[in-house]
């Protein structure tokens, strides 16, 4: 049976419904129940895709949740999805021979070494057909030593990512523009209310644009961008910043190579200049114990004032002592949270109070319809069954 290794990802866990019969009960019905308000018919949908699937469906799914477990599993593998493990050479070199294809000749003359090379100083033939990376940044991955092994490396450009980076632009767009403040206060009474001045109507002499005299508008073409991790989202988000034509910096722990800076239009900069510096500061990092709160008081303490903050990561790379603390200060220009520091939010919750003002808290809603998951798992179910199939058969 073919047999796939992955990386232990809440979101990867979707293939072992896919393609490994064996997967428990309570795992199958919570991963339909997850999907069941986009595709009711989750079952269906799995059946579909079987279908396109010969040769890669029925498999066996083994999950690793370290390097160590992904070297340890991966002797009888045909592929390996990857997250954020890392794939090194020494873990290839645990890769088990490709028995259905192998040439014996080398191997009866030469014997082979240790890393599973002939003699000769061919590499042998190996079980293993594909390394896929889970997103487009193969950092993680020895491309080279997967090449020298005839090992196929697939990317994916997960549409999942592509929303949320949509519902960061969006949060900076609607605090920039202040939409969901002004949402519906269109008439004289609800103008007066929310402390706005209607000035009459000059026509001879100048328009009616802004009639209520709104302050705290925001242009993003020319404003500072500043996005703290250029990973997956950060990087679709760099596109579209720069399609705004707006001034990007971005900090992270490892700078960018200078061909990629070129490509995004991006310039690093230190983590405190950046805070300084920027219009617009987006938070796209993953939650770790060295991440959790880098959002503090010093960090927000150097933002503009007037700066707009928006995160669609993890709520807890903010600290909320510090984030209330400036709210109520008012130094903030605007807040946009696409994911909270309870799920569904506690009721005491002190973010509630600015409803309505200049924060928007969104429920967790980023990756948008479950088509995008969807489409993302098919795509990398195709690209598995394809690299399998070619290296079964003896393609190149």
């Amino acid at each position: 049976m073919t047999r796939i290794v992955i990386e232990d990802d809440h979101f990867l866990k979707v293939l072992a419904v896919v393609l490994d019969p064996a997967t428990p009960e309570p795992h199958c019905r919570a991963v339909a129940d997850f999907f069941a308000h986009d595709e009711p018919d989750f079952a269906g949908w799995c059946r579909r895709l079987q279908q396109k699937l010969p040769g890669l469906y029925p498999a066996e799914i083994v999950f690793a949740g370290n390097e160590a477990g992904l070297s340890a599993e991966i002797a009888n593998a045909d592929g390996i999805v990857v997250e954020s493990l890392r794939v090194a050479e020494a873990s290839l070199d645990q890769a088990g021979p490709d028995q259905a294809n192998l040439d014996l000749t080398n191997v009866q003359k030469f014997g082979r070494d240790r890393a599973g090379h002939d003699r000769a100083g061919n590499a042998g033939a190996r079980r293993l057909a594909i390394v896929h990376k889970y997103g487009t940044i193969t950092s993680n991955i020895d491309v080279a030593a997967c090449a020298a092994r005839g090992i196929v490396v697939a990317t994916l450009r997960r549409k999942v990512n592509v929303a949320v980076a949509e519902q960061a632009f969006a949060l900076m767009i609607a605090l920039a523009k202040r939409i969901g403040q002004l949402n519906g206060v269109v008439e004289e009474t609800a103008l007066r209310a929310a402390g706005l001045r209607i000035r009459p109507r000059q026509p001879r002499y100048i328009g009616y644009s802004n009639f209520a005299g709104v302050t705290g508008l925001k242009t993003l073409m020319g404003g500072t961008l500043g996005i703290v991790g250029m990973g997956e989202v950060g990087r679709e988000v760099a596109r579209r910043a720069r399609a705004f034509e707006m001034r990007l910096v971005y900090h992270q722990r490892t700078p960018l190579a200078p061909e990629l800076e070129q490509d995004f239009g991006a310039s690093y900069l230190p983590f405190d200049d950046l805070m300084a510096q920027s219009d617009f500061v987006l938070v796209q990092l993953p939650l770790n114990e060295a991440t959790r709160g880098l959002i503090g008081r010093d960090a927000l303490a150097r933002l503009k004032p007037g700066a707009v903050v928006v995160d669609v990561a993890r709520a807890e790379l903010i600290d909320r002592d510090a984030l209330i603390e400036t709210l109520a200060a008012g130094r903030l220009g605007g807040l946009g949270l696409d994911v909270l520091y309870s799920e569904p939010s506690d009721p005491g919750e002190p973010l509630l109070a600015y409803r309505g003002g200049n924060v928007i808290l969104m429920p967790h809603t980023a990756v948008g319809s479950r088509a995008n998951a969807l489409a993302d798992v098919e795509t990398l179910c195709l690209n598995l069954c394809h690299a399998i199939a070619a290296k079964r058969h003896g393609c190149p």
